[in-house]
């Protein structure tokens, strides 16, 4: 499938940004012109079900939406040799199921949703956002997030496809460490990360992930503290 994609910057060197579950290309508002500013082209897709892309087709949440269709489209959308390429949560996910045909020269994977299936976290909570997910709630959970960040979450959120959450969490076996990384690739923690235990975190860098945390950010680590998201690429970009 051929995604949505939106572009800042005319560079000579290219970034691929691949969003979290929920959201879409909008939640690299800053980040986005940033990486232009640095002499990128930049390249921010709407995963399927997600933003202004298609939604998948099939019987089931299971064959419309999960880890490997959302990393075939990334195949199916983006160019191969990228310089930097950034996943964010499940895009994160994506991002490293896609990375050996995408190779891009570097991959950063933002507090990465690598093991999803764990006690007391699954589809429930996100597909419950979709209903009670209101403006209040919103600046409530985020504190740290600028007033367009939280327009841009409802806006993502009105178009979201919630069955995606479903499909992800059907594909189980995909819910594992990566191995060794295929192209360097760092590992960027939230402090502290509710997705990455610092077991999991040992285990990357044993296996040779760079892995680094942004301190005093949430999960969002793009929208809770761009300075500090950026800061922590500084020899990355």
């Amino acid at each position: 499938m051929e995604l949505h994609t939106h572009e800042w910057g005319t560079g000579g060197r290219t970034a691929l940004l691949v969003h979290g579950i929920q959201g879409d290309h909008r939640t690299w508002r800053v980040i986005g012109p940033a990486l232009a500013e640095r002499g990128y082209r930049v390249l921010a897709v709407d995963l399927r079900g997600h933003g202004a892309s298609p939604r998948g087709t099939g019987a089931t949440p299971a064959e419309r939406y999960g880890p490997e269709r959302f990393a075939e489209d990334l195949v199916d959308t983006l160019p191969v040799g990228a310089d930097l390429a950034i996943g964010h949560s499940m895009g994160a996910l994506a991002l490293r199921l896609a990375v050996e045909r995408l190779k891009p020269a570097r991959a950063v994977y933002s507090d990465p949703a690598f093991v999803y299936v764990r006690p007391g976290l699954g589809p429930e909570p996100f597909i419950g956002f979709k209903r009670f997910g209101t403006r209040a709630f919103i600046t409530g959970m985020h504190p740290k997030w600028a007033t367009e960040d939280v327009d841009v979450e409802l806006a993502s959120l009105a178009c979201w496809d919630s069955d995606t959450a479903l499909g992800l969490w059907a594909h189980p076996g995909l819910s594992v460490l990566p191995d060794a990384p295929v192209v360097p690739s760092l590992v960027q923690l939230a402090d502290p990360s509710t997705l990455v235990t610092d077991e999991d975190a040992a285990e990357l860098r044993r296996r040779g992930f760079e892995v680094r945390t942004v301190p005093g950010a949430g999960h969002c680590i793009h929208r809770d503290d761009p300075a500090g998201f950026l800061a922590s690429l500084h020899d990355w970009i």
